[in-house]
């Protein structure tokens, strides 16, 4: 997404935009969070629960992607069109469709042999993805594999840009460990954590290998679309208590280190 390679890219100026936006709205999601509650327990639609709704769609899962533009528009007066032409940039399109491919295919069997099925129709699962693809995909991969990912690298080796980026993705979503009506409240916190860690080094071994964000948001969404048929939170936040889930984690990490050593031994 940062395309001036002669330029040190402003990776302060991204997270300090991306600290004041989530502060600021999950600020006023906290002081809503009674009338998500209060929906969750009666079903009955009020405006307030409205607005709770769409800051939520609209600010805090895209923060990634707003503190990117605002960025992206100061330092290189970037349009609308340009943005969203770098985020659908997929030089490697075979190359994409194998390595994401297999990705979301371990993803799919792991869930199929231990995930429970929440009784939801089958194609909530690519209705949801095609929900999960703009308002998660787009919204969170734009900044961290976008952006913050490949900046990093250029100052750190990559196990250690990833790890950094592991760690503020997953600060970045501690506050849904706070709201009762999020699908993570009383969740472990640890195996979210682990979990985010493994994904992180996917996603970052996905890019490295295609520089396709798209193919990155299509991962994150896939994974995320699972939980529109399987118990999300069981088939994933079990881990590190599921010896299946240790197998499957271990699996993808491995693969995405290889991906990651190939990558940087065709280089030299």
């Amino acid at each position: 997404m940062w395309t001036d390679e002669k330029k040190k890219a402003p990776i302060a100026d991204f997270l300090g935009w991306l600290l004041f936006i989530t502060v600021f709205f999950q600020i006023i999601m906290f002081v809503l969070e009674p009338v998500s509650v209060s929906y969750a327990e009666t079903g009955k639609l009020t405006f307030a629960y409205i607005m709770y709704a769409i800051i939520g769609i609209l600010f805090t899962t895209p923060a990634p992607v707003i503190s990117l533009f605002i960025v992206l528009r100061k330092e290189e007066h970037i349009t609308v069109k340009e943005y969203l032409k770098r985020f659908l940039y997929t030089p490697k399109k075979m190359k994409t469709l194998l390595i994401t491919g297999l990705f979301c295919i371990c993803a799919l069997i792991f869930a199929l042999f231990y995930g429970e099925p929440n009784g939801s129709p089958l194609y909530m699962m690519p209705l949801g993805f095609l929900i999960m693809l703009p308002f998660v995909g787009f919204a969170e991969e734009t900044g961290w594999r976008g952006f913050l990912q490949p900046m990093l690298e250029k100052r750190f080796p990559f196990p250690v840009a990833t790890t950094i980026v592991a760690v503020i993705w997953c600060v970045w979503h501690f506050p849904i460990w706070l709201q009762p009506s999020s699908n993570h409240y009383g969740d472990s916190i640890v195996g979210f954590a682990m979990n985010i860690f493994v994904w992180t080094f996917v996603a970052a071994a996905i890019y490295k290998a295609t520089k396709s964000v798209l193919a990155c948001a299509i991962y994150h969404s896939f994974i995320n679309s699972i939980g529109a048929i399987y118990d999300w939170n069981k088939l994933f936040d079990a881990y590190p208590k599921s010896n299946a889930a240790y197998i499957y984690f271990g699996i993808i990490f491995i693969v995405a280190l290889i991906i990651w050593y190939k990558e940087d031994k065709n280089k030299i």
